[in-house]
């Protein structure tokens, strides 16, 4: 095989100083295909290689360069069959420039946009947005191979949103954001300017807050551990996934503390722990115990770890520090092998919380989010500073934080009246 390398690669004029890597990048590709129990001259295992080059961050000119070295060596497997299979010759004796970047069809497409998300590890909720917007732009593009695509279509798909569908202006960014990592990361293509695009208009919402009143009515109205979730929501200023992934650990009795791990954007921060939910969060910390123990009598594999560290840690899974603080009722079967416990699900507090405010009739439209609002309002409203309530939120930008100031009464100048009440 090795003289037969050698015979094409100067059959194929490949540069002398080049030679050497052709070899590397052959070994790499047949060790790869060793390794992973794959045919060398299927087109799947040249695609997966491709893939874990990517993996590896190796540059586009790497990867091509992989390619061609890959592509003399079927030369000699299958010669007919494989002589014009990735692209078009350039002339006779001259090794293809094409790479499995001009190959790409769709469902590789989506391969590759999960492998490179999980490569820089973005959220499962990321993933599943950018998945969906690029879904829908391989619709509006009819199927056209992605190897075609342009700013023009980026252009009639993003002003189709804002004047056919009228999305808002959060959706339209959302959908610009999902596209704008397809052509720079997947695509690997620069995303050039936009112009001509109809921008859908943005319009600032007030958020809506609860009164105490109100979130004491709502609150009383829930059951376990529904209620203590939302007074988690509320007195900590956590956002619902947040708190749903909250594990024994994060709660910390001796500091007054509450550790927040998986924050957006994998930001971590603390927030203080309230003091009228110690009584209710010791009394979850005994019901999840209770519920460990028959799990792992049961023999079950415990719990849910990110990322790797079921791998890492292979006991870790069954300790109790590691357990949600809000179990699921139910168990999650994986891959028919075991069972394991995830935690509460978002739609069963989303519905209890829905039917304690019709209960409660509270005129506005309250949502989980809404007990963040209020924490964040009711905090300015005690005079706090901005900066303090943007670490507590977890706010990147102060801007984002500052909107809550719209939810204060005035308090430096002289309040509006009507002049009807005058």
């Amino acid at each position: 095989m090795g003289e037969a390398y050698n015979s094409l690669l100067k059959r194929f004029d490949v540069p002398v100083e080049l030679q050497t890597a052709y070899k590397k990048w052959l070994r790499f590709y047949l060790d790869f295909c060793h390794k992973y129990q794959r045919p060398a001259t299927d087109r799947q295992s040249r695609l997966a290689f491709n893939e874990k080059l990517i993996e590896k961050d190796q540059t586009i000119e790497a990867r091509r360069e992989a390619w061609r070295a890959v592509w003399l060596f079927l030369q000699i497997e299958s010669p007919t069959r494989e002589s014009g299979a990735i692209g078009p010759m350039q002339g006779a004796g001259e090794v293809p420039d094409s790479s499995p970047d001009e190959a790409m069809s769709w469902p590789m497409l989506y391969e590759r946009l999960t492998s490179v998300i999980k490569v820089r590890h973005y959220s499962r909720r990321t993933l599943e947005t950018y998945r969906h917007w690029i879904r829908s732009f391989h619709g509006f593009v009819r199927n056209r191979p992605p190897s075609t695509l342009g700013m023009a279509d980026v252009r009639d798909f993003l002003s189709d949103l804002a004047v056919r569908k009228q999305v808002s202006a959060s959706t339209q960014n959302q959908a610009f954001n999902a596209l704008l990592f397809l052509f720079r990361h997947v695509l690997e293509r620069e995303f050039g300017q936009l112009e001509g695009v109809v921008r859908a208009r943005r319009r600032q919402r007030i958020p809506v807050v609860l009164s105490r009143q109100e979130l004491e009515a709502i609150i009383a109205r829930l059951e376990s551990p529904c209620a203590l979730l939302a007074g988690l929501l509320y007195g900590c200023g956590l956002k619902l996934s947040e708190g749903l992934k909250l594990r024994v650990q994060d709660i910390d009795f001796s500091s007054g503390k509450i550790a927040i791990h998986d924050g957006k954007g994998g930001k971590g921060r603390s927030v203080p722990l309230p003091q009228k939910l110690i009584g209710p969060l010791r009394e979850q910390l005994q019901t999840v115990k209770r519920l460990h123990g028959q799990d792992l009598r049961a023999g079950y594999a415990g719990t849910f770890l990110p990322d790797r560290l079921a791998v890492k840690y292979r006991s870790a899974a069954k300790d109790y520090c590691w357990q949600w603080l809000f179990p699921a009722s139910s168990l999650t079967e994986v891959d028919g092998r075991e069972f394991r416990r995830y935690h509460l699900h978002e739609s069963q507090m989303q519905r209890a919380l829905k039917k304690a405010v019709c209960e409660a009739q509270i005129g506005k439209r309250a949502s989980a989010h809404t007990l963040r609002h209020s924490f964040a309002s009711h905090l300015l409203a005690a005079n706090y500073d901005i900066r303090t309530i943007q670490e507590l939120l977890g706010h990147s930008n102060l801007k984002t934080t500052m909107i809550y100031t719209h939810t204060l009464q005035p308090q430096t100048f002289k309040e509006a009246r009507s002049p009807l009440d005058m």
